[in-house]
Formats: C-alpha cells, structure tokens, sequence
C-alpha cells in the first residue's frame, strides 16, 4: 500500500518509471488481525496525488485483463501521447466468485473508471449502487434485498477507478477555463449515469473520501459509505457492520435516501434498522468467505 511506499513512488515518478504495481492485500477490512497499519484504507486516496499513478479497483479477473491490456498499450503502444506511467492495481485477501466476462462488456467504461454491470427489472423506486474491488458483491447483494424485502428497484456499477473519473472531471472544468465561451465538455462519470434515476449509493472498503471524489459530477443525489476512523474487528463480517459499508448498510442507506425523497415509507429505514440488527456487530454476515483473517 501506498501508506509506507509513497515517497518511492514518487522518486519512480521523477525518474520516468513505467510499469504495474500490485496492491495484493488492499482494503481496510480484508486483512483483520494484521494490526491498523497493515489494514489499508487509504492507498488509493496517497495514490491520486501522485500524477504518474493510474490507481484502479476491479471487482473481477476480467476487468484487470483489459485494464492491463489498456496500460501495457498506454506505456508502450505506437500511439501514446503519456507513456510514463504507472499502473497501481488494488486486488484483495479474499476469495469470491468470478463471473465470466459479459457480452458486449462495456470496455471504455472499464479503463475509463466505471461500467454497470448488473441492470434491475424490478418495479419500484430507483436506486444506483456503486461498488468497488471487494465491495461490488456487496452491492449486487443489496440490490436482491432491496427488491425482495422492501420492492425497490436498483443497479448495480463497478467503479473500477475513482482517481481517473475524478481527473477526468478535473480536465474537464480545466478545459472549460481555459476555453471560454467553448462548448464544454462532459466529465465521463456524468455520461455514463445520465438517464440513471434515483439516488446513488457509493460503497468501499477505503476511506469514504475516496468515493466522494467523484460528487461534485453527479447530478443525482449522493451518499458514501466508507471505512474512516480506527474501528477494528476480528472478522470481517463484524468489521464491515462496524463501519457499516456491508451489505444491509448499504440497503438502509438506500431506504433513508428514499424516505427523504417520499418514494417509500418514512418508516422504512429505521425498521430495517432494527431488522437487520445495523448496530450489533456480531449480526454482519457480508464477506467471510476464506476465514476469518
């Protein structure tokens, strides 16, 4: 993680390095009974500040093909106008289904930062998951108790980079400033979820700044779920309740944002609440597959 290499990264930056790094225990709540400073929430956040780093975090095995097939090309194709890169690649201590890779997979939205995978057909009020490396099953969990205990209706995205949706946004604006009176354009995050309805939900097993990143490019309503501060657990089913960015968090969440909006009862969120024991950390079951630590 970039909480102990950093400044190396930065003197690889200077001298023009190229290349992949792999975060291979990422995420704050994969890696309990480590001790806080090996449980890593924060790299992607160190690693946006870093010009030269491409920080990503897929969710599955084909979303890290195309996004080093894009890196090997940016460093070494015959067309790259920025080939000093570094590609930093979060993966994690946990083991989880892998699907296989969709037709007609959206693969710009791949290497660009975000693609919807998962479509809902379910009748009822909207919502927009977002999800990242470990956390996307997470959301695709949610969405089947959203429909099936309380009739909403919500898709799923993997974010598999939320430094690039927020550069690209950046360069945007950046664009727009220094031509004015030019047609501006539109950052990719606010392209890809035009048309999408209802409130966006945004979970991670990092640090909730990392997900709010992307706010100010949204046009819908926006609320983050991340591990801040020092809650520690002994698995990671109890951890991610501690910090509530599991499963049924996630659906709460998604009811309060939708009681405000009058799309269901306002007593909703509170009786899911107590239905879903949100403040008993032995009640978490999201995510102990391969042991505890």
């Amino acid at each position: 993680g970039f909480q102990r290499t950093g400044d190396s990264f930065w003197a690889a930056a200077d001298q023009m390095t190229r290349g992949f790094i792999i975060g291979a225990t990422a995420g704050r709540t994969t890696l309990t009974g480590e001790g806080l400073q090996h449980a890593d929430g924060h790299s992607p956040v160190l690693a946006g500040t870093n010009p030269a780093v491409r920080c990503y975090d897929p969710a599955y095995g084909y979303e890290i093909a195309h996004i080093v097939r894009h890196g090997i090309e940016q460093m070494y194709g015959p067309d790259s106008a920025d080939p000093n890169v570094m590609y930093y690649l979060t993966v994690y201590n946990e083991p989880y289904q892998q699907p296989a890779e969709p037709e007609n997979v959206d693969i710009e939205g791949i290497v660009r930062g975000i693609h919807r995978i998962a479509r809902s057909e379910h009748p009822g009020p909207k919502v927009q998951l977002l999800g990242s490396g470990v956390s996307v099953p997470w959301a695709l969990q949610a969405q089947q108790v959203l429909a099936q205990d309380w009739g909403v209706s919500a898709d799923v995205w993997s974010v598999t980079s939320w430094n690039e949706l927020r550069r690209d946004g950046l360069a945007a604006e950046q664009e727009a400033f220094r031509n004015p009176g030019a047609p501006r354009r539109v950052p990719f995050v606010t392209q890809q979820l035009a048309g999408a309805e209802g409130p966006v939900i945004a979970s991670t097993d990092f640090v909730s700044e990392l997900p709010d990143r992307i706010r100010q490019y949204l046009p819908n309503d926006f609320a983050t779920l991340g591990a801040d501060d020092f809650g520690f657990s002994d698995t990671r089913a109890a951890a991610r309740r501690w910090f509530r960015i599991d499963v049924h968090s996630i659906v709460v969440r998604a009811l309060q944002m939708l009681a405000d909006r009058g799309e269901v009862d306002t007593a909703a969120p509170a009786q899911a609440f107590e239905r879903y024991r949100l403040d008993d950390v032995a009640a978490g079951t999201t995510g102990n597959a391969g042991g505890d630590a």
